[in-house]
């Protein structure tokens, strides 16, 4: 009897240790989308340049690619109970400097610090189901983690946009702070003890993660200055021949290494290449339509934070809808065919916002917004298990980790693409439309929605030709945010053809679909 009440007690402390984590892996999920609506509200607040802005995202998923592929290695030195406590102690202690940041650069390292410790804690989830749970619960844990990683990026915006409506944008991190605090104590009483191995640390290729890391900061800060600079200019070459150099020492130190940083001869299965390069581009399509959308809500509408999120909570509610769809098929049909199919309707989707004018709202965004959010399903679910269903058990853990990478990665360089799109195109848009005004062309003012008395009018009163340079101004912009929607159209139609070199998947599906909701963030 006194065993079975100590089972039951270990039993409970375990659930209550699980469900800590889970906590703690939904405030990171969630932080990677509550900023999106109020970031013009950061930027407004702060001083930052617009062309800027976007580092506030951007620098959160890069410290994430850095260090998802050392959450294996950190759980081998410290166990899942003292990563777990530390991860989410460090990402309380920056939510806490970033909603006390004075300035841009002071945001950004707080956001590099949140970002860090977020991308331990998500993989930590899953491989805790592995580690802590009997086979016959890990179902059912699976399935607690899986519903809370879709369940935060849908709400993600609606909470970010009222929290901030509500109080101020610094709560959108110090709502962390309660719940970091409690899951951090939590932890230390629940989860398991484990001996700390810290000899395992020697292993860590300290050169090569520096490489890394100094390969993705370049290539970042290259695209986003080109639009300033120029990108022939010494200065965005010279980024770019950086990039170039750092990215062959990571990889030549990576296939030498006893204990690579990451695993990239894992490329060399076929599957796992054409499952990457979709996640890649999935990762462009995700993350930069989930910045397009606020910014031009924003900037060209003037909505506040709580009206985007509002507005956007059309593709997370499609996205919950279709994820069992999903998963069901997967079962049943050829996971390239539904990847194509996928990604066919991501096409789709991006074209349906690239005809969007200053005067689109809700109504017209709508139809983009849930082809897209049904598209993301299929864009994650089929190519999860395209890329790891042929892989030994062995080997998923570290493939996992590198197939998620890719999409975060996509996510960062996609971002950087869509503001060089944006800052490039808005001004040439401008002054085409200025120079269809100047001459009376009709059809810039029918664009513009202006009448040729109107623009007589301007010309000699200074409040209305105020009003009409800014009306161009959105104009334009809301014309460039168009350009950056139909260069992701076409960019998710063009990796479709990449399917073309899968062979089919064997069965997998059990042991992958686990890792596949971790990657809906």
């Amino acid at each position: 009897m006194t065993l079975a009440i100590d089972d039951s007690r270990r039993s409970i402390a375990l659930w209550g240790g699980f469900a800590m984590m889970c906590v703690g892996m939904f405030m990171a999920l969630l932080d990677t989308q509550v900023v999106v609506t109020s970031l013009p509200t950061i930027q407004r607040a702060l001083g930052i340049p617009e062309d800027q802005m976007s580092w506030i995202q951007t620098a959160y998923l890069i410290s994430e690619i850095i260090s998802i592929p050392l959450t294996g290695l950190l759980t081998r030195a410290f166990g899942i109970r003292w990563l777990f406590i530390v991860s989410v102690s460090f990402f309380t202690l920056a939510s806490i400097g970033c909603a006390n940041s004075a300035g841009f650069s002071s945001l950004i390292l707080w956001r590099i610090c949140q970002g860090f410790a977020g991308g331990t804690l998500i993989p930590a989830v899953f491989s805790a189901v592995f580690l802590l749970f009997p086979l016959h619960r890990q179902t059912l844990a699976t399935m607690i983690a899986s519903v809370l990683a879709v369940l935060a990026p849908t709400i993600g915006p609606l909470v970010g946009g009222w929290v901030t409506q509500t109080y101020s944008w610094p709560w959108l991190f110090l709502i962390n702070v309660i719940p970091g605090v409690v899951v951090a104590i939590a932890g230390i009483y629940l989860l398991p003890r484990a001996t700390l191995r810290l000899d395992q640390l020697k292993d860590l290729d300290v050169i090569s993660l520096l490489f890394g890391a100094g390969a993705l900061a370049a290539l970042e800060i290259a695209i986003k200055e080109a639009p300033d600079h120029g990108w022939l200019s010494p200065w965005v070459i010279g980024l770019f021949v950086f990039c170039i150099v750092a990215t062959a020492i990571f990889i030549r130190r990576t296939l030498r290494a006893t204990n690579p940083l990451v695993e990239i001869r894992t490329f060399g299965n076929r599957n796992f290449s054409v499952g990457c390069a979709l996640s890649f581009v999935v990762g462009i399509g995700l993350y930069g339509s989930i910045y397009l959308m606020p910014v031009f809500l924003a900037y060209v509408r003037g909505h506040n934070a709580l009206q985007i999120g509002e507005i956007m909570l059309v593709t997370g509610v499609a996205q919950i809808a279709c994820a069992p769809i999903v998963a069901m098929l997967v079962r049943r049909f050829d996971v390239r065919f539904l990847s194509a199919f996928g990604f066919l309707v991501l096409t789709l989707g991006a074209a349906l916002s690239a005809n969007q004018t200053q005067s689109t709202d809700f109504a017209g965004m709508f139809a983009g917004q849930l082809v897209r959010g049904c598209a993301f399903m299929f864009c994650v679910l089929p190519p999860t298990e395209l890329a790891l269903g042929n892989l030994s058990p062995a080997a998923i853990p570290d493939a996992s980790g590198l197939f998620n990478l890719m999409r975060n990665l996509g996510g960062a360089v996609g971002i950087a693409i869509i503001d060089s799109i944006i800052f490039t195109r808005s001004p040439e848009h401008a002054q085409n439309l200025f120079n269809g005004l100047v001459s009376g062309d009709p059809g810039t003012l029918s664009t513009l929605g202006v009448t040729h008395g109107a623009l007589m009018q301007a010309a000699v009163d200074p409040g209305k030709r105020a009003a009409m340079a800014e009306l161009l101004k959105k104009v334009a912009f809301a014309d460039s945010i168009n350009d950056a929607w139909f260069a992701l159209a076409i960019l998710t139609l063009a990796v479709t053809a990449a399917l073309v070199l899968a062979r089919p998947s064997s069965e997998g599906h059990a042991r992958t679909m686990s890792k596949s909701f971790a990657s809906t963030d």
